[in-house]
């Protein structure tokens, strides 16, 4: 080796360096690639990327050949290196120190650090690239890198660590929630929505039911005025049917039926009894997701919630669920227009009854919701009692205004600003709206 000139020696000393930049380029692409857009891409029949997930398929043997390159050219520019120090400082600790420090420097800068983080940078890009070279490499190195592998998973198997292949790639319900909430695939609505959707299952029908005591219903034992006037100014388009008391449903009533009787002639209790459908009961803790396919299966919209007793405790429908995940968009009804009043000063009055959910999903508060379902309920859970007007409370980081009491409960509250700054706050959308059904 002494008869090649330094000029030469450098250069296979720089060739060397590269290819080992390049082995390591190619191993953090292929490791940081995104498989799940590479999946995409294979599909509609890119062939480096359907060459890339044949790779990927083999991580060990890619890793070895991989790693097999990058050693035996970083040993050969050590030694390289060795040579050419040797030629220029004579042979002794000097010349040692200074190759060790020079081939360190360079394969750090040049065959490492560099190649590595354009890698990481551009996965995607790189990987269906080096692919091309990587899988005729794989085919000639494989009875190395077998015969290397027998020792690795040896030792694998002692340190009880599972394979990739054998401890899958598929996310976790939890991992593809933070996919959606914190990566750059999905903005605002969109990403809302596709939050909502992956909690639907946590969410129960007790979370989003129209409570017992706001279900307006139809009593067949009424007075026939009474009776009318409520068919008249009914803002529904169906009505739970009653005798007597709430507990004993009879039917649910489509008010288009009674149009037609109204023209027919009279609308009486026995003739409203005629075209009566059989309720549709939902039990309590029913999830959102499950109802929803219950809905779809049984071809139904509404449903009275009933608990362990039979006892009914609320009403649901599809609206209810479906507005969990894309938000509000019916009508308000009339008694429920001031739900949610802001004042000048920033503070908000809402009625007692709220239900926690809406609150956080509108005003951005962080009421807990692993127990009462209304701000009534969070409120005397939380003081033992019934607070008189003009009291102040502190709920969930959030300070509030007691303003009316009635009917053994709180009626009004009014939140001090600021509304919705206790911590900690969810990921917002730009819409406002919550990105995770809370």
């Amino acid at each position: 080796m002494d008869d090649i000139p330094l000029s030469t020696l450098g250069l296979i000393l720089a060739v060397l360096l590269a290819t080992s930049g390049f082995f390591s380029i190619a191993e953090t692409a292929m490791m940081a690639v995104n498989r799940y857009r590479l999946k995409h891409r294979a599909r509609k029949g890119e062939h480096g990327a359907r060459l890339t997930l044949q790779l990927l398929g083999k991580t060990d043997t890619l890793l070895g050949v991989i790693l097999l390159g990058n050693n035996l050219l970083n040993a050969a520019a050590a030694t390289l290196t060795t040579v050419i120090t040797v030629r220029l400082f004579g042979e002794g600790e000097l010349a040692l120190a200074v190759g060790t420090v020079a081939i360190t420097f360079a394969i750090l800068v040049f065959s490492e650090i560099t190649p590595k983080v354009v890698g990481a940078a551009h996965a995607d890009r790189i990987a269906p690239v080096v692919s091309y070279v990587l899988a005729p490499m794989l085919k000639a190195a494989t009875p190395v890198v077998w015969f290397v592998n027998l020792f690795v998973q040896g030792v694998l198997r002692l340190m009880r660590i599972k394979r990739a292949s054998e401890a899958g790639t598929t996310l976790t319900q939890e991992e593809l929630r933070s996919l959606v909430l914190e990566g750059q695939y999905f903005r605002g609505k969109h990403r809302a929505m596709l939050a909502n959707l992956l909690d639907l299952e946590a969410v129960t029908v007790d979370d989003v039911m129209t409570p017992r005591n706001q279900i307006h219903a139809l009593d067949l034992a009424a007075k026939p005025s009474l009776v009318a006037q409520q068919l008249a100014t009914s803002y529904h388009t169906r009505l739970p049917v009653c005798e007597d008391q709430l507990d004993n449903i009879v039917g649910v009533l489509h008010l288009k039926q009674v149009v037609h009787l109204q023209h027919a002639g009279g609308v009486g209790p026995d003739e409203l009894r005629s075209i009566l459908r059989p309720a549709y009961f939902v039990p309590a803790g029913t999830s959102l997701l499950v109802q929803l396919q219950q809905f779809q299966t049984d071809r139904e919209r509404l449903g009275l919630v009933v608990d362990e007793y039979g006892e009914l405790v609320g009403l649901v429908t599809i609206e209810d669920i479906i507005e969990e995940i894309i938000g509000d968009f019916t009508t308000q009804a009339p008694d429920g227009a001031d739900a949610y009043r802001r004042a000048a000063d920033g503070a908000v009055v809402v009625d007692g009854l709220a239900p926690l959910r809406a609150l956080n999903r509108r005003l951005g508060t962080h009421f807990p919701l692993d127990g009462p379902k209304t701000l009534n309920g969070l409120i005397v859970a939380q003081q033992g009692e019934i607070p008189d007007a003009g009291t102040r409370v502190r709920v969930a980081g959030q300070e509030m205004e007691i303003l009316q009491t009635q009917d053994r409960g709180v009626k009004v509250v009014r939140l001090l600003p600021p509304v919705g700054a206790a911590p900690p706050a969810p990921l917002q959308s730009p819409d406002g709206q919550a990105s995770s059904a809370e």
